[in-house]
């Protein structure tokens, strides 16, 4: 437990630090057992406390399950929506970086991911990640909506908002978070070209080969 909240802390302080989190924007959460160890509502990435983390009852329906601590963040309900998607999710993180935020204003490549297979990284280690209609933050009908959708993924961008991946580890949730941006960064660079993408063939073998969450442009 410890070192979950610790764990958690030093991710933020380096999400700041890399400049991905600016002000107040972010939250994290770890789960442990049957509990949930989120930021709290409004707090610094860079400021967080082992000892000052909200705690939910990760067996609770989506708006409900804060049981200690301070107030969580209002994104909680989306947080929970990956624990509840799939039983191994043992972490979630969502940031407001500013190309993958951007890119999240953008029409979708495919209904199953915003963002093309550009490079192998972002399909081994982020998979397809589908484009998550606006709602304003802290909306339970959109956490609703994305727990619903019928196929995989671990990652998703919020309309109008931001990206948020989920991961068996918080190592494995941050480096996603980290490829998407780089990976939207290109997107950017590249918008207006006609850039290769990998193949089906070639995107599906490393789909496979890494365990990740791939159907491509499939509609």
């Amino acid at each position: 437990m410890t070192d979950a909240r610790h764990e958690l802390v030093a991710a933020g302080r380096a999400l700041s630090a890399a400049g991905l989190s600016p002000g107040a924007s972010g939250n994290l959460s770890v789960r442990v057992g049957d509990l949930i160890y989120m930021t709290p509502t409004g707090a610094r990435l860079e400021d967080l406390d082992p000892d000052r983390l909200a705690v939910l009852d990760a067996r609770a329906p989506l708006r409900e399950g804060h049981t200690a601590g301070p107030p969580p963040s209002k994104e909680f309900p989306l947080h929970r929506a990956f624990y509840r998607r799939d039983p191994g999710t043992r972490a979630v993180v969502h940031l407001h970086s500013a190309h993958a935020a951007a890119c999240s204003c953008l029409p979708a490549w495919s209904r199953r991911s915003a963002l093309a297979p550009l490079t192998p990284y972002f399909v081994m280690r982020v998979g397809q990640t589908p484009l998550i209609p606006y709602a304003a933050p802290g909306d339970l009908g959109q956490a609703h909506r994305m727990e619903a959708l019928g196929f995989p993924f671990r990652a998703a961008l919020l309309q109008n908002h931001g990206p948020i991946t989920a991961g068996d580890t918080l190592a494995r949730a941050v480096d996603a978070a980290v490829e998407l941006e780089e990976v939207a960064r290109l997107t950017l660079l590249l918008k207006d070209t006609a850039p290769r993408l990998l193949t089906t063939e070639e995107a599906t073998d490393l789909a496979h080969r890494y365990g990740s969450p791939w159907e491509g442009a499939v509609d």
